[in-house]
């Protein structure tokens, strides 16, 4: 699918910018072919040195993401890479939970689906990381959550050994921290004493572990 897809020809086709670049993000792109809609991240779009080095790094990384993910229901498909420098992604009809009113409840069974999706994503051994950013969750228009952007998301394999495994365990619970988060903003009923003494917690090793996550994840985020 877009096979014929070229990055020289996106500027000229009908397609619309989502997200114009800047010095270290991509061009995100929305296009369409054979009545079938499309999202390129394109990192052809950034300067030289960026584009060939952080750039091609990305794209290899969240391919490999993808790929681990293939056939979940709720992560999106990755259609095709172009010239080592963009995805091309299904697009997901829906909103992001960022661009929600504040105050507008989600249903109790999205929370659940979401719960069973990042269970899935893990049991394929990724973590995402970065599920507190709320652009990063979409509320499908079939009322069902998707997962996007996985640039900054690590896998199990690349986290096996000491004390690299005990950074993943964090970010694993970082994920399921991300619900009790979308819970105290957007339906808070929901939220149980041992969600939030758990959300809150700060013991010594926990502290340390975060020191590590935190510098890995600016890493992450500054990068991807």
């Amino acid at each position: 699918m877009f096979e014929s897809l070229k990055l020289s020809e996106l500027g000229k086709k009908q397609c619309r910018i989502l997200r114009r670049p800047s010095s270290t993000r991509p061009t995100i792109w929305c296009v369409e072919e054979n009545g079938v809609r499309a999202v390129v991240k394109d990192f052809s779009t950034n300067k030289f040195l960026f584009r060939n080095t952080i750039g091609r790094f990305l794209v290899w990384r969240e391919r490999k993401a993808y790929r681990k993910l293939r056939g979940i229901r709720g992560v999106p498909s990755l259609y095709r890479i172009i010239d080592g420098l963009a995805l091309v992604l299904e697009e997901i009809p829906g909103r992001s939970l960022k661009s929600l009113e504040r105050g507008t409840q989600v249903p109790d069974m999205f929370i659940e689906a979401l719960k069973d999706l990042i269970d899935k994503i893990h049991l394929r051994g990724v973590v995402h990381c970065d599920l507190k950013k709320t652009p990063n969750i979409l509320l499908g228009d079939d009322g069902l959550p998707y997962i996007v952007d996985w640039g900054a998301s690590i896998s199990r394999r690349e986290f096996r050994f000491f004390p690299l495994n005990l950074v993943y365990r964090r970010f694993i619970s970082d994920d399921y921290l991300a619900i009790t988060k979308l819970k105290l903003r957007r339906c808070i009923a929901l939220v149980t004493p041992e969600e939030t003494e758990r959300y809150n917690e700060r013991s010594r090793g926990e502290r340390f572990v975060r020191i590590i996550r935190d510098k890995l994840r600016e890493v992450l985020q500054r990068i991807a």
